[in-house]
């Protein structure tokens, strides 16, 4: 069992895992236990998928129809607590869409991160300038605008601190996107070139001229620490986003991502490759 530093959003996962385990091990269906808490069977799908936080007097419910035994009790309405526990992330409810939420949440537990960029740096990489510039394209107020670069910010902690693994893959076309000015942009490639020599980050660049691949657009795999949790795919787009934990289709993007690596310069030339495009700018004339 995880504890509560891993995070609400991991805590959901690990439970709603469990109580599945229960269900199914006693071959009740979906239905019979949403009629137990009086929701519909689509809820009980995104208890067991950790989407919904759940009342702990459901949870009681639930390992009661279960059979569960003292022990799963005890140990499942604790988890039920803990989950229920506002992430510091929640201070930003009011600018944050829920689907995102959850991600935000996914990302704190994570362990490794593998992403797929074509368009911009990764957030999870992004300087504070950079950030900014990025955001602004979302048409936000300055005030809300301003918050999200705070978010970002905050959302990098655990990458400087070593606690999670970033393997970037990003289009080079991405690295020499003029989102903001040439002094931002030089900074951005300077900090990518800084971290790229540590055990944290492991970034490759896709090169110009590299045919069509297996990845119509960016995509994020999430792995957790608590081997009990699958891999989750991530896609966002402008108004939702989409989730993907089931192998099979967690095995599509893996797979996807191999090929990006393989078409991608090997890593130990991301460093070359980031000078290279850091002199052309330096010596492109001010406008």
């Amino acid at each position: 069992m995880p504890d509560s530093s891993d995070g609400p959003t991991v805590l959901r996962i690990v439970l709603g895992t469990h109580l599945r385990r229960l269900r199914e091990g006693r071959g009740i269906s979906a239905k019979q236990a949403a009629a137990a808490i009086r929701a519909s069977e689509s809820k009980i799908s995104r208890i067991e998928l950790g989407r919904n936080a759940i009342r702990e007097i459901d949870v009681l419910d639930l390992l009661t129809l279960y059979g569960a035994g003292p022990a799963d009790r005890e140990q499942l309405l604790t988890l039920a607590e803990q989950a229920n526990r506002p992430g510091w992330w929640h201070r930003y409810n009011d600018i944050l869409p829920d689907w995102f939420q959850a991600y935000v949440g996914m990302e704190e537990a994570a362990r490794s991160i593998r992403v797929y960029e074509p368009q911009f740096v990764p957030g999870l990489l992004q300087t504070e300038e950079y950030a900014a510039a990025v955001i602004s394209l979302g048409g936000f107020t300055i005030d809300d605008a301003e918050r999200h670069v705070v978010l970002r910010k905050e959302r990098q902690r655990r990458f400087r601190e070593g606690k999670l693994r970033i393997w970037a893959v990003i289009d080079e076309a991405a690295l020499r996107r003029p989102v903001a000015g040439i002094g931002v942009q030089i900074e951005q490639l300077r900090y990518l070139r800084k971290h790229s020599s540590t055990s944290a980050l492991t970034l490759q660049v896709i090169p110009y001229g590299v045919g069509g691949h297996a990845a119509p657009g960016g995509f994020s795999i999430l792995r957790f620490a608590d081997r009990e949790l699958p891999d989750v795919v991530y896609m966002e787009h402008l108004t939702g986003a989409l989730y993907l934990d089931k192998q099979a289709e967690v095995d599509r993007y893996l797979l996807a991502m191999e090929r990006l690596s393989i078409v991608a310069y090997e890593p130990r030339r991301t460093p070359q490759i980031l000078d290279e495009i850091i002199s052309e700018l330096e010596a492109t004339p001010d406008e």
